[in-house]
């Protein structure tokens, strides 16, 4: 029964939640290793023996972030329990995680972020496909998941608009610069039909066909994409380690400096509560400090 309760979690993370595969994964695993070490009954379990676990977990070096994630899982478990009423109340209502440390997301400045998109090499057609990957990120601000899951059917050039899904298979529409535009464009009409390396693979323009392609004409993967970004950082020697979600932050950092709305930029990365876009006004604001204290005379 044990096994059974996992099961339906997961089928309810996956279709009543809109997680993602990564997402339920990781939730999956940490709920196995916590009916492991309880070796009993689920359902007969009281706060007491999740305090127990809890202090378990915590004697292993593991980071804060993954014991977060750990007592988040254990938590939608019990609430899933609860929900379907395998049982009568939750005792894992008043199990408290850990307060999470607060840490300002890394980002590009303007000179870094120019010098990655100047030394893609455009010399091939999946070249060219990357350069147009990279201006999509820094224009749009999406995540890498989303680029990498677009269609044709996902694309409104003529308004510079894009259609994409976020987390929780939330639609929402971004704005593309006609710089990113005409990259995305040539792409399409010039560079795509040339990516594939296969003699005889067709690739057609369907509202359901992939925008970005491997050389073997299958949707191109994220890890892909983190491949060429670390490919042209190390080019240049980059002293960062810059990951796609880089691109978004920077993408976020720089509308709100330049006073964006904080809506608007909640609503382009489609941030479910205000309070995840409000980090990137901490982020301007040490930004004006580091400027002030390395160019005022008296600072």
């Amino acid at each position: 029964m044990q096994k059974q309760y996992l099961e339906d979690f997961k089928t309810y993370l996956s279709f009543e939640k809109n997680y993602s595969e990564h997402t339920v994964k990781g939730y999956a695993s940490d709920i196995l290793s916590f009916l492991i070490w309880l070796n009993a009954d689920c359902l007969n379990v009281d706060i007491n023996k999740l305090r127990e676990y809890q202090h378990f977990i915590q004697r292993f070096n593991y980071k804060k972030t993954t014991i977060l994630r750990k007592i988040a899982s254990i938590r939608g478990f019990y609430k899933y329990l609860y929900k379907e009423r395998y049982i009568d109340s939750n005792p894992a209502d008043s199990l408290i995680a850990p307060k999470r440390g607060k840490s300002l997301p890394k980002f590009l400045t303007d000179d870094e972020m120019e010098r990655i998109l100047d030394n893609v090499d455009i010399s091939t057609p999946a070249g060219f496909r990357n350069k147009a990957i990279l201006e999509l990120l820094w224009a749009t601000g999406m995540r890498v998941s989303e680029l990498s899951g677009l269609n044709f059917g996902d694309l409104e050039l003529d308004n510079n608009e894009i259609k994409v899904f976020g987390k929780g298979a939330k639609e929402r529409i971004v704005l593309v610069s006609n710089r990113a535009k005409k990259y995305l464009e040539q792409y399409i009409n010039t560079a795509r039909p040339l990516v594939i390396g296969v003699n005889g693979i067709k690739t057609d323009k369907g509202d359901s066909s992939p925008v970005f392609i491997n050389n073997t004409g299958y949707r191109l993967q994220t890890k892909t994409i983190r491949n060429v970004i670390n490919q042209v950082v190390k080019k240049i020697q980059l002293p960062k380690h810059v990951t796609p979600h880089m691109f978004r932050h920077s993408f976020a950092t720089r509308l709100i400096e330049n006073g964006a709305d904080l809506r608007v930029v909640q609503e382009l990365l489609g941030h479910a509560s205000i309070s995840n876009t409000q980090i990137y006004t901490h982020i301007s604001t040490q930004h004006l400090k580091d400027v002030y204290n390395n160019t005022h005379p008296h600072a």
